[in-house]
């Protein structure tokens, strides 16, 4: 089992204050005879700023945007600001493989279990969403049921991230562990490792002592439910955790509680037929890590535990 820093699994989801910009000028290269010639022509000082701009699929250059799914409601990693701009680590990671690749990438927001659907339906080009690579998204299994669900999918690592449990700060319950969980009420958000983890750990309790679990379209949905009371603990990667714990209430509202485990890759996800798209993406991201922008990206979004040395494909087991 793997955690969206994670998050999220099944088929992810180990799911500061600073504002990130995701666009990104792009280059449109014109191509044709005549007129058209001139006009590439006078496009070749843009694209000349965009050095891996002709990896991509000639699609894809040409629209000048990468369409991704994300479930934009997982700070630090992507969500909204005051203002309605998409920020967070994702965003500025997908705004600095743009300059590498003289393309937008545009956030569309979706719920995080809907987003491989998505995909594999031609609605997003890649999906990037604080997604943990494993097994079985790569194979297109269902984590509950290990039928096949659909094509599966690569990955593109860039990040390696844990779960993390948290409690209301001043109350947890005894809580230290996944295994003190045993009884108590646990909000999550659907389709994330750490509903995954759950469902494993129930099925050890002992003494009919069962962890009800509350699973939710969006972590902020499983924040709001700890907070008010209604749940003993919530889950979510430990960025995300650690994010919550430092900015909810001023950092009154939550304390984290035990280790993180379950540390596993961040992928952003490709259809297996677009190899083409899947390199130039994994070229751009190796781009970014070996000019030291990555670093400075996760350090203001406080991720910098989790950085990788070189971006892979299907790290994730």
């Amino acid at each position: 089992m793997t955690a969206r820093f994670t998050r999220r699994t099944t088929a992810p989801h180990t799911r500061l204050a600073a504002v990130g910009a995701i666009a990104v000028a792009g280059a449109l290269v014109l191509t044709g005879c005549g007129d058209q010639t001139k006009k590439a022509d006078s496009s070749s000082a843009s694209t000349s700023t965009a050095p891996l701009a002709s990896k991509l699929p000639a699609s894809i250059r040409s629209a000048g945007v990468v369409k991704v799914g994300s479930d934009i409601a997982y700070a630090p990693v992507e969500f909204k600001d005051d203002s309605g701009n998409v920020v967070g680590l994702d965003p500025d990671l997908a705004a600095a493989m743009g300059k590498q690749l003289g393309v937008k990438f545009e956030f569309e927001n979706g719920t995080f279990d809907a987003l491989l659907t998505g995909l594999r339906s031609d609605r997003y080009d890649i999906a990037m969403s604080a997604m943990t690579d494993n097994k079985n998204r790569q194979e297109g299994i269902d984590g509950d049921t290990g039928k096949k669900v659909g094509e599966g999918v690569d990955f593109v690592d860039y990040l390696t991230a844990g779960v993390s449990i948290y409690t209301r700060k001043g109350d947890t319950g005894n809580i230290a562990s996944w295994s003190d969980l045993c009884g108590k009420k646990l909000a999550v958000e659907r389709g994330t490792v750490s509903e995954d983890l759950a469902k494993s750990e129930t099925k050890k309790c002992t003494g009919g002592k069962k962890i009800t679990i509350e699973p939710f379209d969006d972590d902020q949905q499983a924040q709001t439910r700890l907070r008010s009371g209604g749940a003993d603990a919530a889950s979510s990667d430990f960025p995300v955790a650690a994010y919550a714990v430092k900015t909810s209430g001023g950092g009154k509202d939550f304390q984290l509680v035990g280790d993180q485990v379950e540390a596993a890759p961040y992928g952003i996800a490709v259809a297996k037929s677009n190899t083409q798209l899947r390199d130039a993406l994994q070229a751009a991201m190796d781009a970014v890590i070996k000019s030291g922008e990555y670093q400075k990206i996760l350090t203001k979004w406080g991720a910098e535990d989790g950085a990788v040395k070189s971006s892979v494909i299907n790290g994730g087991k």
